[in-house]
């Protein structure tokens, strides 16, 4: 018994540890003028996983979403932006669904308001991203990832 119950342990953590860096993360920003900038949440997607559009509709994977920390520093401006994604009808949620593979940069436009730049300082702006990645037969439980993206 103790030995079934150690194997299917390895097992569950081996699941675990590939589900570990399915996606992974990278974010960055780039100034555009002293007063405007875009943020750029770039997601490196391996194997043969899909990550959702943040258009996907409801009643399949759950979409791709960003949530960002209010401030007196900046305003959203528009949501947020990302290149057209491929599209299939999956039999698995009997509808269309919006994915990515290998790579997607999702882009956020902020506007930086007076009393961020007046004390020379770099604007933090922080959030999270919600997500889940699927391959052809299986998805992982969605996950939140925070961040903080530096704007100079």
């Amino acid at each position: 018994m103790k030995k079934l119950l150690m194997m299917l342990g390895l097992c569950l953590l081996g699941i675990g540890l590939q589900a570990q860096g399915v996606v992974r993360w990278s974010f960055s920003a780039k100034k555009l003028s002293a007063t405007e900038a875009v943020l750029c949440m770039k997601a490196n997607i391996g194997g043969a996983w899909h990550l959702y559009s943040v258009n996907q509709p409801e009643g399949g994977p759950m979409k791709t979403s960003f949530t960002f920390e209010p401030s007196a520093d900046y305003v959203l401006v528009g949501k947020v932006t990302e290149p057209k994604p491929k599209s299939m009808f999956d039999q698995n949620f009997g509808i269309e669904v919006l994915y990515f593979e290998k790579e997607v940069v999702f882009e956020q436009r902020v506007k930086i308001l007076r009393k961020a730049l007046d004390d020379k300082s770099a604007l933090v702006i922080k959030g999270k991203v919600e997500f889940m990645a699927c391959d052809d037969s299986q998805c992982l439980p969605p996950e939140e990832k925070e961040f903080s993206i530096t704007v100079k």
